[in-house]
């Protein structure tokens, strides 16, 4: 099998919270102690993926530059891919078409995070499906907000609707999606919805009517939070603060996946735990190497 590469789609529509003059894109404002990119990135590590495309608006791709350097520091490499304008998620699978390269991927929204003891078994799984395509549902209150699974009576996935008046379940698509080398070609073929965007769920579609896409439900144990809204926002912050605290451990930590993966070794994170200083993140990272 060919080796699955990564895409963070950190562009896209509804981006920033605040006027374009007030503020950067809110994947680089923080989640509690780590920058709002560092969860779907840690996604993406967890799946066992080094080689990453991140996709970012024009305004904004310097700033990302700055923040998260060519990937070396994690053993990993990142290459960056502007989006002139937010033309809808199955975009970002023809931006992408040249890095991936007949390649399967996985794609993580910059604004998505997820959590979950099992959740590393359920990446390696999904990543080791050769051909067509994996995402996750989750289940919401309000999926009418969300693209949305149906199901017949015996629990078979038949439909995938973008953001339905009348949903047909309460299980959500999440922002996470494992698809084979065909999803470029597949993004290309879909034509743009009413609102003018090549929507995912149009995409996913052409894989499911082929009976080529698998529906993996996240049920109690995990968590999806995206982070949309300025009350998710904070939301997001206080879970992964109260998790971090009464845990003693770190969600969505880059280093420290790196380094059990194998990708860093001590010296490389004693160099990384430097950089935070005295902060509790860079007590942590020092942790790891006592351990």
């Amino acid at each position: 099998m060919t080796q699955r590469k990564g895409i963070i789609l950190a562009g896209g529509s509804g981006t920033r919270l605040y006027p374009l003059t007030m503020a950067v894109s809110k994947q680089l404002m923080p989640i509690y102690d780590k920058p709002m990119i560092f969860y779907p990135l840690s996604i993406i590590m967890l799946s066992g993926v080094r080689e990453v495309a991140i996709i970012t608006t024009p305004a904004d791709q310097e700033q990302f530059r700055r923040l998260l350097g060519d990937g070396s520091q994690w053993g990993m490499e990142f290459t960056y891919i502007e989006q002139p304008s937010p033309d809808g998620l199955a975009q970002a699978y023809t931006l992408a078409e040249d890095f991936l390269d007949g390649a399967p991927s996985v794609m993580v929204l910059g604004d998505n995070i997820f959590f979950g003891h099992a959740l590393p078994d359920m990446l390696r799984a999904a990543d080791s499906q050769a051909s067509g395509g994996t995402v996750f549902g989750y289940h919401v209150a309000e999926p009418q907000h969300y693209g949305v699974v149906g199901f017949d009576a015996d629990g078979t996935v038949n439909q995938i609707i973008e953001k339905p008046s009348d949903p047909p379940s309460n299980y959500a698509v999440t922002g996470l999606y494992f698809l084979d080398g065909e999803a470029p070609q597949r993004a290309k073929s879909i034509k743009p919805s009413p609102r003018g965007e090549l929507e995912i769920t149009s995409l996913l579609e052409t894989y499911l009517v082929e009976g080529a896409l698998d529906v993996q439900t996240m049920g109690r144990g995990f968590a999806w939070l995206d982070t949309g809204t300025h009350g998710s926002l904070l939301d997001a912050g206080n879970f992964v603060r109260t998790l971090s605290l009464r845990q003693g451990m770190q969600v969505g930590s880059p280093e420290e996946i790196a380094f059990d993966n194998g990708w860093i070794d001590e010296a490389q994170l004693a160099e990384r735990a430097d950089l935070f200083g005295k902060t509790e993140y860079g007590k942590y990272l020092r942790g790891l190497l006592s351990k």
